[in-house]
């Protein structure tokens, strides 16, 4: 019986902690695509814009309300665990430094694009600001 208060005791605070990460998101909040367009063909190096509305951009470790940082998920789908960060893949890219835009190398054929935000701690805001999952052809 010690065992499991001392356990309790002990995950307690983490699991508080954890649930602090996250961060609210107005419910009009929305994170797009400026470029490119889905059903796009580009080049293999192709410049990609991103979009927000009624929130706000600041870099990774500045906890502002209302605002985040862009994450792109390439050929992947939004984790099931929204409560986490997000890692750094090359499947997920993060602009930590505030970036609203990019070049990505791709090689040829089809391939899915997402934006989703996260917060100071790259844990995406709840609820989640997505973007539609687009597809592009590379050449």
């Amino acid at each position: 019986m010690k065992m499991t208060l001392l356990s309790a005791l002990l995950i307690a605070p983490i699991s508080a902690f954890a649930q602090d990460m996250s961060s609210a998101a107005p419910d009009n909040a929305e994170v797009y695509f400026i470029e490119p367009a889905d059903g796009a063909t580009v080049e293999g190096t192709f410049r990609v814009a991103f979009g927000l509305r009624n929130m706000g951009v600041a870099p990774a470790g500045v906890e502002r309300d209302k605002t985040g940082h862009h994450h792109l998920l390439i050929n992947t789908d939004v984790p099931s665990d929204m409560s986490k960060p997000l890692p750094a893949t090359d499947q997920v890219k993060h602009f930590g430094g505030g970036q609203t835009e990019t070049e990505v190398t791709l090689p040829p054929g089809k391939h899915t694009l997402q934006l989703l935000l996260g917060n100071y701690a790259h844990v995406p805001h709840s609820p989640a600001v997505a973007s539609k999952k687009i597809t592009i052809t590379v050449k």
